[in-house]
């Protein structure tokens, strides 16, 4: 069986991964056994989190699942200055008094083949890879197994890099998706910025791979202009994090569902990394201050954000939100997936 012939045995929606712990067993398995396919997050897991969390959700679904990973690049090490300013400048930040910043050490971030050692085990249906294409012996590794091999695309040349490399499909991520950014660049060199419908429609005469629309896709209409369009299915993240089985902090769900004034920015206070979040004091206080490289910023920023979140306070918490957020519902994954698929009849209605 090929990707496609697994996709269209589902509904045509993936549930995005999310790290940070908002994708636990309990979501992953609410939205696969509503027919669409759920995603974790396991960005910065360690293998017996990822062993744990796999081996927790088979207990609640046998249809297939998807496994997220980044691909984290050597960052550049600072200098002892470096450190000094970044720290000076989240020390300067009101809610920061007391807060203590460690720098970390190395390795600095999680050994990826030690990561996928309880998916070789486990075996879930799908793999998929955020910021660059995984090492070759990985893709072969999957391909064995019969795994299906992902990964997101900011613009043609990401995605002919991926179809060059022999993953399965290409998931394209426009500028309204939140969190992350996918770009190769880790500093975003060059990042063209497209429209998710727009990267849709370039990708469609560049590559011939399935392709995943994400970014902005926040109900059954858009889902159906995406599939009308070409695309093989659509992935969704902001939707799902208010949904009853999200681990997202009540926090940031409340701000989701009630900060609906707001708009959402793109960040590398957090992280070191562009990533797209609702605006708050942090994120405009942060902004065009220095940071230091993914992932030592999220590193950095972690003793921060704990605080806020211990104090309720969503105001210095990494919200990250695409620019449809507006549009979130709070649901029972089921549920949320039954409007998508009543919101996509009544959009396929329209072309009969």
């Amino acid at each position: 069986m090929s990707f496609l012939a697994l996709i269209k045995n589902q509904l045509p929606i993936i549930q995005a991964p999310m790290a940070g712990g908002i994708t636990p067993p309990m979501l992953v398995a609410a939205v696969s056994n509503a027919g669409a396919v759920g995603s974790f997050g396991f960005a910065y897991s360690k293998a017996e989190k990822i062993d744990a969390d796999l081996s927790e959700v088979r207990l609640f679904t046998k249809r297939p699942i998807n496994a997220n990973f980044f691909i984290f690049s050597k960052p550049r090490l600072p200098t002892a200055q470096d450190w000094q300013i970044a720290t000076e400048a989240l020390v300067s930040l009101p809610f920061s008094r007391g807060t203590l910043y460690q720098a970390g050490s190395q390795p600095f971030y999680p050994d990826l083949d030690k990561q996928l050692e309880p998916i070789w085990a486990h075996k879930p249906e799908i793999l998929t890879f955020h910021f660059g294409v995984p090492p070759k012996n990985v893709l072969e590794k999957a391909k064995s197994l019969g795994i299906y091999v992902g990964v997101t695309a900011t613009c043609a040349e990401e995605a002919e890099s991926i179809q060059s490399s022999g993953a399965d499909f290409i998931v394209a991520q426009g500028i309204e998706a939140g969190g992350h950014r996918g770009t190769f660049s880790e500093e975003g060199v060059g990042d063209q910025k497209h429209p998710t419908f727009d990267l849709l429609q370039m990708l469609r005469e560049r590559c011939t791979l399935p392709i995943i629309s994400a970014g902005g896709i926040m109900n059954g209409a858009d889902i159906v202009k995406h599939t009308n369009q070409g695309a093989t299915g659509v992935q969704m993240g902001t939707s799902f994090v208010c949904c009853d089985e999200s681990g997202a902090d009540p926090v940031h769900k409340k701000y989701v569902l009630e900060e609906r004034e707001r708009h959402t920015v793109y960040t590398k206070a957090f992280s070191g990394r562009w990533a797209q979040s609702i605006q708050t004091e942090f994120t405009s206080l942060m902004k065009d201050k220095f940071v230091l490289p993914f992932p030592l910023q999220n590193t950095l920023t972690g003793s921060l954000r704990s605080y806020a979140a211990i104090k309720k306070n969503g105001e210095y918490q990494s919200l990250w939100a695409g620019k449809g957020f507006r549009k979130a519902r709070a649901l029972p994954a089921a549920k949320l997936i039954s409007e998508f698929v009543l919101e996509m009849k009544a959009a396929l209605s329209k072309f009969d």
